[in-house]
């Protein structure tokens, strides 16, 4: 089964992400979050270093629940740098409180966060037509990191809002060659 060159078929994790995750339209503000979380987590290093630790930060982030994580404490940030089973980075972490209550500001001002970024693309998916090399931002990307920035939050530049927006299914970026690229997945979106 061909999939996406980026895919290491060496990983089971990651071929099953490939396969049953990537690129479905989400619509569910927690799973919605988590991504976000683990795009900026993911900054400087490879996406398969997250996924083999994303267990461990469910466990260390409250299993993502941005109620809770904006409401960290300096005891709470201590307690992650000292948590050798995560990526602990003292300023992704404390940008992780910060994005929490900037989610929670658009889901009030918006209804939810899913229909604050499913709104920039007027609620489609944006198909790459795969062709040639999958870009690494977009106009659409630019726009939803600058409004994202706009609202102080932070590890959301254009390529890592591109990654969340292919992670998302916003963006379907399956390659010609893999089985999936004209596969509809929408029917196994939440």
């Amino acid at each position: 089964m061909k999939r996406c060159s980026w895919v290491n078929c060496k990983s089971e994790l990651y071929k099953k992400y490939h396969d049953t995750e990537w690129g479905i339209p989400l619509y569910d503000d927690k799973k919605l979050f988590e991504l976000l979380i683990l795009e900026g987590f993911q900054a400087g290093l490879s996406w398969l270093s997250v996924l083999n630790k994303r267990e461990d930060f469910r466990n260390a982030f409250d299993n993502f629940d941005v109620n809770k994580i904006m409401e960290y404490t300096p005891q709470k940030v201590t307690a992650l740098l000292n948590n050798d089973k995560i990526i602990r980075n003292k300023n992704k972490i404390i940008s992780t409180i910060n994005n929490a209550k900037i989610f929670k500001e658009i889901q009030k001002e918006f209804g939810s966060f899913s229909k604050y970024i499913w709104n920039f693309s007027d609620n489609k998916i944006v198909k790459h037509n795969g062709c040639c090399k999958i870009p690494t931002s977009s106009d659409l990307s630019d726009k939803i990191s600058a409004d994202l920035k706009k609202r102080g939050m932070k590890y959301v530049g254009t390529v890592i809002i591109y990654s969340y927006l292919q992670a998302i299914g916003i963006i379907n970026d399956h390659e010609k060659e893999c089985y999936l690229y004209n596969v509809d997945r929408t029917e196994n979106a939440n």
